[in-house]
């Protein structure tokens, strides 16, 4: 079997031969291995060699993949729709589908959820046109992972319901277990954890009758985080240092770098803040070296909340500061929403609340833009709390009032404590 390396001097030779059908075939070969691990890099790289050659969709589509995964989301958007405008061309409705999906994961992963939502289902029925089952469950996959991202939990098990029995009549085994994980990620979401844990433990057999080592990591690290949301961080630690080697032997480096992160926070939890540090450090490094800037950006935020545990606000803002410069630079709103509130916090325990009110309404404004419910309360409860503290308390009540009535909308496990805090102030309020 020819090794990756030799059919990478193919593709060179292709290219500098002017030959470029091969070029493209073998490009588009060796890309698929790449992106398997993780070596976005080097895609974009193959692939703008490939253009070099004349316009390709396939050449294009990776590019797009790989410009989406380094943190260059306009890019990556200009390249996927490149790709589109020549699958139309050409009537390839399979990859015209596939295509739609993929610019919808971009603005997914920038925040945008009403434009993902528009493509995915510019997608869906291109899928059953097609009669690709798999291809329409997948579809369904991803308009259930925007609703269950904009906290909209009970639509999001509607649409995953919908994919597992398509998923199960093809026969695909490994989309089945990767519905079953999203459909415990809404459980773990509404504090169901027992039930979140039902669901994984169901995924995780099924992906080792298959064979597929990157989706069992995955489910290792999903069941690690329910127990770590259990406060079982020793039994969370069990399962992340199970799924670490896993992605390693895969080389899945954006995913090693993700466990190392997980590993990281439980250390921070357990209060062993060196630990956690070093390895969101490693973390940082793998980010970094594979160019995934939003990852990059969220390890940042970890370490600057390491510091803000330690006491240390100005070292936090400093890493905090770091992140959201990349978020914004990445277009990432969800992400900056989340930098904004941590940001805020640091502020709120330095005594500054003028300051820390000014980050909140700044991450409201951003989730209210991008229709993240969940976190619009949880950000509203931390407007609230500074209201409370300045004696402000109307306010403070009146900012409760939409948190309580936002968690009961996307079904909030925090509904019952937030509830609770709103009747403690309007008790203050009334002089009770």
């Amino acid at each position: 079997m020819t090794s990756v390396p030799r059919w990478v001097e193919v593709h060179r030779l292709a290219v500098a031969g002017r030959e470029a059908r091969i070029a493209r075939d073998v490009g588009s070969a060796v890309a698929r291995v790449w992106l398997a691990r993780s070596r976005f890099a080097d895609v974009a790289g193959l692939a703008q060699l490939t253009l070099t050659l004349g316009e390709d969709a396939d050449a294009l589509y990776d590019l797009g993949w790989a410009k989406r995964a380094t943190g260059f989301p306009a890019d990556s958007l200009a390249a996927y729709g490149r790709a589109l405008s020549l699958f139309q061309d050409d009537q390839d409705r399979g990859n015209e589908a596939a295509t739609l999906n993929n610019i919808g994961n971009v603005y997914d992963g920038l925040g945008d959820r009403q434009q993902a939502l528009d493509h995915y289902e510019r997608a869906l029925p291109i899928t059953r046109e097609v009669g690709n089952r798999t291809g329409e469950a997948t579809t369904l996959n991803n308009i259930g992972m925007v609703h269950n991202g904009l906290g909209d939990r009970q639509r999001a098990l509607a649409y995953y319901e919908q994919a597992l029995p398509i998923l199960r009549e093809v026969g695909d085994r490994a989309g089945e277990a990767t519905t079953l994980n999203n459909i415990g990620s809404v459980h773990n979401g509404l504090g169901d954890r027992q039930r979140a844990l039902a669901y994984y433990e169901q995924a995780l057999p099924i992906l080792r009758e298959v064979g597929d080592r990157a989706g069992e990591a995955t489910t290792l690290n999903n069941i690690g985080m329910v127990h770590n949301g259990l406060g079982d961080r020793q039994r969370a630690l069990a399962y992340y240092e199970q799924a670490l080697p896993i992605r390693r032997e895969v080389g899945n480096r954006a995913g090693e770098a993700t466990t190392l992160n997980n590993i990281g926070m439980v250390h921070n939890r357990l209060g062993d803040q060196q630990q956690a540090r070093e390895y969101y450090e490693r973390a940082l490094a793998i980010t970094r070296e594979v160019g995934n800037r939003p990852g990059e950006a969220t390890t940042l935020n970890n370490i600057g909340g390491v510091h803000h545990d330690l006491g240390d606000g100005q070292r936090a803002l400093h890493y905090y500061e770091q992140a959201l410069r990349i978020m914004r630079e990445v277009g990432n709103r969800a992400g900056e929403a989340t930098t904004l509130n941590n940001i805020g916090s640091v502020h709120n325990d330095l005594g500054d609340r003028q300051q820390a009110l000014h980050f909140y309404r700044q991450a409201l404004s951003t989730l209210r833009q991008v229709g993240d419910r969940a976190r619009e309360a949880v950000t509203r409860y931390n407007i609230a709390m500074v209201h409370r503290h300045q004696g402000e308390l109307d306010r403070a009540v009146a900012e409760l009032e939409q948190v309580v009535e936002l968690d009961r909308q996307v079904g909030h496990p925090d509904l019952e404590s937030h509830a609770a805090m709103l009747k403690r102030v309007r008790d203050e309020l009334s002089g009770r």
